[in-house]
């Protein structure tokens, strides 16, 4: 430690919000840049090295070559694909001197594509698969949790090619698996949800997710197995309805309603039910959204959604992708005078006002539960006016669906698994089957065994290596510093010698070069005229979980082991400590 490059600190850095952030900068191993961008010092790229060993060995088990691309890369391959635009402002763009547009890489699907293009083109070629463990960059609005969200990050990125559906099932179950192994062997708790591909495109998507209660995704699952982030759940529409029996919509007057809660008790009063009072579920709360897409190009459309729920942005981002959504402003109600603000509904009782068909032209979705025969309570299109008994599929229509209200537990999972519970985690991984999207933009064809020119599919599969870091040192720290892992700690042993004794140093020095020998990776603290409460604060905080003590006790062939993980701390005979190593578990 006298010549390794490391500073610990004793108070948290300003900018830090979660735990990991705050240990992995005290201890050395990360120093801010910028937001979200760190510099790797020596303790956290061993451990960084240490991870990517990991995936490496599976990888390579399942028959996956390495590769590297670079990060600054042409802007045609991205046009070529739609992403240049489809990104729009999550990506940093550049050009150079000549006027040339560049990109720093955010993936690098397009890029593999043209490298198999340009070198392969018969089905005897495939199946490939190839990876890289590559530095992305992404213009995060908000860099957040250090290394868990940030605008520099490494990831490893595979990539499989296969001639058909069939082999393209085998490659992305191969990599599947492969990611268990990888998580497994890191020592991170996971669970495999459902996802939605978003801008990647394909057929299938899954993401794998750490549980974390610092998480940025919210996931739900059922005891019977289901399990899914919210942006790809799929609400249950209840059965439909008889149109018939039920009495004509009644218009009434609604002054002073300013919230779900005022509506259902003025229902109740005006028209009570028979078999139940009216809850918030029967009110049909109408949403409006105004859609930016690609080019600029705006767009109002009114979502109606039970009012008991509100909308989830993310699920409304997915559902309007790549459109931009945001809430319609004062500006977009002025221009659409059909929109009587806090009383909008798909009805009044001059005729349907939304719909394509309708007096404003403006789209009109619903949520998967406004299914024919249901009866709501809704705005009349009319200031002060509400209308009670309008009934789905007599009264309106809608121009299709939009599942984008938030997504509660007990609601019903969609495979009949039973009541979903929700949780945070954190994404560690995500597989997607790309299918022929990026292989039909690029001209990536190969000859089949008839000679015959048939597309490539593909696959793409991700683990963000510098997040998996964070998530390690977010799941293994207690109040005093880092607990690592053994199979990734920075070194495998800790020796702390202690004392001003030169012997006791001689002897630490000695265990030092037999620990080397017998091939463990060993960090001395050998600093002079420090005190043993110095150094044994610096091995908490650092983090290596097997830590040997040289002290008075060395003299007589004493020295103290220290399992960080359990606290234990036991004296043992010097010759013992090779052994103890040895067993001590993983």
């Amino acid at each position: 430690m006298t010549q390794l490059f490391l500073r610990t600190l004793r108070d948290d850095p300003a900018d830090a919000e979660v735990a990991s952030h705050r240990l992995l900068v005290r201890a050395g191993y990360i120093r801010r840049q910028a937001p979200g961008v760190f510099a790797w010092l020596p303790l956290g790229l061993r451990v960084r090295r240490r991870v990517e060993a990991v995936i490496r060995e599976e990888m390579h088990a399942i028959g996956c070559q390495e590769v590297h691309f670079p990060a600054l890369l042409p802007r045609e391959p991205y046009e070529a694909s739609g992403r240049w635009e489809e990104y729009g402002d999550g990506i940093f763009r550049l050009k150079d001197r000549k006027g040339a547009d560049y990109l720093l890489a955010p993936t690098h699907e397009e890029v593999f594509t043209l490298t198999v293009k340009d070198l392969y083109g018969s089905y005897k070629d495939l199946p490939l698969s190839i990876y890289q463990i590559q530095d992305k960059y992404r213009d995060e609005a908000r860099p957040r949790a250090g290394l868990l969200r940030g605008r520099e990050f490494s990831m490893k990125d595979a990539y499989s090619f296969d001639v058909t559906d069939e082999g393209l099932d085998v490659s992305y179950q191969a990599q599947r698996d492969a990611y268990e192994r990888i998580f497994s062997r890191l020592g991170l708790d996971y669970v495999i949800v459902q996802a939605d591909a978003g801008a990647m495109g394909g057929s299938r998507s899954e993401e794998f997710l750490h549980p974390t209660p610092i998480g940025e995704d919210t996931f739900v699952r059922s005891a019977g197995g289901y399990a899914a982030n919210v942006e790809a759940y799929r609400s249950v529409a209840p059965a439909a309805q008889s149109l018939d029996g039920h009495p004509s919509a009644e218009v009434i007057d609604s002054p002073q309603t300013p919230t779900i809660a005022t509506l259902v008790a003025l229902a109740n009063e005006k028209r009570p039910r028979e078999d139940r009072p009216w809850t918030a579920a029967d009110t049909l709360k109408n949403v409006v959204l105004r859609l930016t897409s690609l080019d600029g190009t705006k767009e109002l459309v009114v979502v109606g959604l039970p009012g008991d729920r509100e909308v989830d942005l993310k699920r409304a981002e997915v559902a309007f992708a790549p459109a931009e959504v945001a809430a319609a402003t004062e500006e977009d109600f002025a221009a659409y005078r059909g929109l009587v603000k806090g009383y909008i509904g798909p009805w009044s009782p001059s005729g349907a006002v939304l719909g394509k068909g309708s007096s404003t032209g403006i789209r009109y979705l619903v949520d998967p539960r406004v299914v024919d025969g249901t009866t709501w309570v809704t705005g009349a299109n009319e200031h002060e006016k509400h209308v009670l008994g309008l009934v789905a599929g007599r009264d309106f229509t809608a121009d299709g669906l939009a599942d984008i209200a938030e997504v509660r537990e007990g609601d019903p999972a969609p495979d009949g698994s039973g009541p979903i519970e929700t949780a945070r985690g954190m994404e560690i991984g995500h597989v997607f089957q790309l299918g022929r999207k990026y292989a039909e933009a690029l001209g990536l064809q190969v000859l089949d065994e008839n000679g015959k020119l048939v597309t490539v599919t593909m696959g793409s599969y991700g683990i963000g290596v510098t997040r998996i870091l964070g998530v390690i040192a977010e799941a293994n720290h207690d109040e005093r510093g880092l607990v690592w892992p053994r199979n990734v700690a920075p070194f495998d042993v800790h020796i702390v010698a202690t004392g001003k004794d030169a012997a006791v140093f001689d002897v630490a020095e000695t265990l030092v070069s037999e620990l080397e020998g017998a091939g463990f990776d060993t960090l001395f603290d050998d600093r002079p005229k420090v005190s043993p409460g110095v150094k044994f604060g610096d091995a908490e905080l650092i983090g290596v979980p097997l830590i040997v003590i040289v002290g008075r006790g060395a003299a007589e062939g004493r020295v103290e082991f220290w399992d960080r993980r359990t606290g234990e701390r036991d004296e043992i005979a010097l010759h013992e400590v090779l052994d103890r190593l040895r067993d001590a578990p993983q």
